[in-house]
């Protein structure tokens, strides 16, 4: 079957073996194109004979539709059996197209059946793959304890900022948008997102720049939080916010303690399925090297570039 990996600079579509084993086939629908993967080929470390891709969707070999939670955690350690799966103890290695499991960029992927994510009616398909980075957000906010009401500002236009400014709206909340780029302004009001005006109860920071956490800082309210979707290097903190009483979160993927949060991720887009226009270009597996050429160049005008076998 085809597969995307690294090549170089770059990626390349090659012939692989069909996966073999235990769980459920899954034949790939559409994947989408995450800012881990672009970041993983720039810094050099991704393993050329890894196969890429986390945010999934496709079907069953009985046409079921489904969307794939790309986590395989031990299941056993204290942090999973508490529920927060998402910081098992095998760390990177649990996520499907990260350090040493082969993703689902690909003609198809073999995952454990806990994998699985049902599609509620009024979610296609085709849009199915939002789903994995919408559930990054809802977790963020969550672990900030968003309240209805609140005001937030998200600090980057990307997908995973954008989707948690929709997610943010729709819990009740005013929220407004940083971008760096026109057209991710226009997708941010498309959103309802409004103009910055103030200071906020919650920065979402989703922008991974060396001035990201000065601008977040600037944003927050005196007593205000500040949630990192994004990975910093450096501290997440400065002076200014500890004078302030500025709250630091962090918050890595997704998880649940009873419901999954990537299942409620999959009821919001259902619910509102205009955040689906995220999704700016749609490509074939076999053009993978232009699409990560798009997802890389945001002066192209992309957000969510997705490939589709």
């Amino acid at each position: 079957m085809r597969a995307v990996r690294c090549s170089g600079s770059g990626v390349a579509v090659v012939d692989v073996p069909r996966p073999e084993g235990e769980g459920a086939r899954v034949q790939i629908a559409n994947a989408g194109i995450c800012g881990s993967d672009l970041a993983m080929i720039a810094a050099g470390t991704c393993p050329s004979d890894l196969t890429l891709g986390h945010e999934l969707a496709g079907r069953l070999s009985d046409g079921t539709p489904v969307a794939i939670e790309p986590l395989v955690p031990c299941g056993i350690c204290a942090t999973c059996r508490a529920g927060h799966y998402n910081v098992c103890e095998k760390g990177d290695e649990i996520c499907l197209g990260l350090e040493s499991r082969d993703g689902g960029m690909a003609d198809e992927v073999l995952v454990p059946e806990r994998c699985l994510v049902a599609l509620p009616e009024g979610l296609p398909l085709e849009n199915a793959c939002l789903v994995e980075p919408i559930a990054v957000g809802l977790h963020g906010l969550r672990r900030a304890g968003l309240g209805s009401g609140e005001r937030v500002a998200v600090l980057g236009g990307g997908s995973i900022g954008l989707l948690a400014a929709a997610t943010a709206r729709s819990l009740g909340c005013e929220v407004a948008v940083v971008t760096r780029h026109p057209h991710q302004e226009r997708m941010a009001r498309a959103l309802g997102a409004s103009a910055l005006s103030g200071d906020y109860d919650l920065v979402v920071v989703a922008a991974a720049g060396p001035d990201a956490v000065e601008a977040a800082t600037k944003l927050a309210r005196r007593g205000g939080r500040l949630v990192f979707l994004a990975l910093i290097d450096g501290s997440v903190l400065d002076g200014s916010a500890a004078l302030s009483e500025i709250s630091a979160i962090t918050s890595m993927g997704y998880a649940g303690n009873g419901r999954r949060e990537i299942d409620e991720a999959a009821d919001l887009l259902a619910d509102q399925p205009e955040i689906a226009d995220v999704i700016t270009h749609r490509l074939p597996l076999d053009h993978a090297e232009e699409a990560f050429r798009l997802a890389g160049d945001r002066k192209t005008g992309s957000i969510k570039v997705v490939l589709e076998p």
